[in-house]
């Protein structure tokens, strides 16, 4: 199989709701909106999209159908300090606090509307006990 796109896609009781706040708080465009489905873009990396649909619209499948939880996106950013102050001032829950981690990230956390957590995150050099773990080519050797 070729991928050629990957994206989630996000299920919700409020589409528009949860569509205005990656909007505003991510940079995301909308490419498709309706009622009951929008698809997102960054506006800064065409690669990156967001769905966010309905939870129960019928194209769901009923086994399937449940709002979106025990989900946890990423966000690989340049400049996670900057992100870190703007979600900061608009008041976003900070759920992990900005920091550098052993494993190889400077990273904070924090949660959409319908509480689905958003990591944002810079690659960094990680540990050397960290850096055994990571696979030769992920490891930049």
């Amino acid at each position: 199989m070729k991928t050629t796109s990957y994206y989630p896609v996000l299920m919700t009781d409020d589409v528009a709701g949860t569509a205005a706040f990656y909007k505003k708080h991510f940079r995301f465009q909308a490419l498709f909106e309706n009622d009951w489905y929008v698809h997102l873009q960054s506006t800064e990396d065409k690669r990156v999209n967001l769905g966010i649909v309905q939870w129960d619209h019928e194209t769901v499948p009923l086994a399937g159908r449940a709002k979106s939880q025990g989900l946890l996106i990423n966000f690989e950013v340049r400049d996670p300090d900057a992100v870190y102050a703007r979600v900061q001032a608009a008041g976003l829950p900070i759920l992990h606090t900005l920091r550098d981690e052993e494993f190889g990230q400077r990273h904070f956390i924090t949660a959409d509307p319908n509480g689905v957590l958003i990591d944002v995150i810079k690659p960094i050099p990680p540990s050397e006990a960290f850096l055994a773990q990571y696979a030769e080519a992920a490891a930049g050797a």
